[in-house]
């Protein structure tokens, strides 16, 4: 996957700015953090800090994800933000497009996962040395041989969504590691931007570092501007960044 590596070149979106944050809607295709080589030096947080030089990295989102990401403006906030992310007082939500439509309307899927050393970066469920991974999750909408679902994982394990719905017996569509056959292929109606694997992340700042609460998440309604990444149309459950002055 590396060798193809062909990130997006829009310019950056910006949803909000104050003296401590910075969030900013990452596009799907976009490494977070530089990778290993000159070939994948292009990244967000480059393209951050070459127009806010003082950005710090709080939080990272895998390549083929879209959806907003956190940056700190002073390391103090970096600090703070960091914190909530290790104490788990952050509230993280995606939206996915998955392959067949579950039976409940909700529910939680609870499997230890660890790397499959043999096929990293591949992980797996284990029981027996994996580490505890749970994952809330809840139907939004159905289509004929899809669904789109709202994930809200507790825990932070790499592909922790990916592997917890392959688990489910309902893989997150196009997904290059874990979907095979018809869920491996791109949706023709595909709403999601710039790839084929079908997820996006919103999330929840619990206080701004200096002033309280600032940030809070709001239902999409016909009164707000629907954000693209999140691959639904108004009113279909995506979220938006409201901001707050003290």
């Amino acid at each position: 996957m590396d060798a193809t590596y062909s990130p997006p070149t829009d310019p950056l979106v910006i949803l909000h700015e104050d003296a401590e944050v910075l969030l900013v809607d990452k596009p799907a295709g976009l490494l977070s953090v530089p990778g290993k080589g000159p070939h994948l030096a292009d990244c967000l947080l480059s393209r951050i800090q070459a127009a806010f030089p003082d950005a710090l990295l709080v939080h990272r989102l895998d390549r083929d994800t879209s959806g907003v990401m956190i940056f700190a403006l002073t390391p103090y906030a970096q600090r703070h933000l960091g914190l909530q992310f290790e104490k788990r007082m952050t509230r993280k939500t995606y939206v996915a497009r998955v392959w067949g439509v579950p039976a409940d309307p909700s529910g939680t899927v609870d499997l230890p996962l660890i790397v499959d050393w043999p096929n990293r970066p591949l992980q797996m469920v284990c029981h027996e040395t994996g580490k505890s991974a749970q994952t809330d999750w809840k139907l939004l909408r159905k289509d004929s041989d899809t669904a789109r679902v709202r994930l809200m994982p507790r825990t932070g394990r790499s592909h922790q969504l990916r592997v917890h719905m392959l688990a489910l017996g309902h893989p997150i569509l196009g997904d290059p590691f874990y979907a095979t056959g018809p869920a491996g292929l791109p949706a023709p109606d595909a709403a999601f931007r710039g790839t084929a694997f079908q997820t996006s992340a919103g999330w929840h700042i619990n206080k701004n570092p200096r002033q309280g609460p600032v940030l809070e998440r709001h239902p999409i309604s016909k009164n707000c501007r629907p954000y693209p990444h999140m691959g639904c149309p108004q009113g279909d459950g995506a979220f938006k960044i409201a901001a707050h002055s003290h």
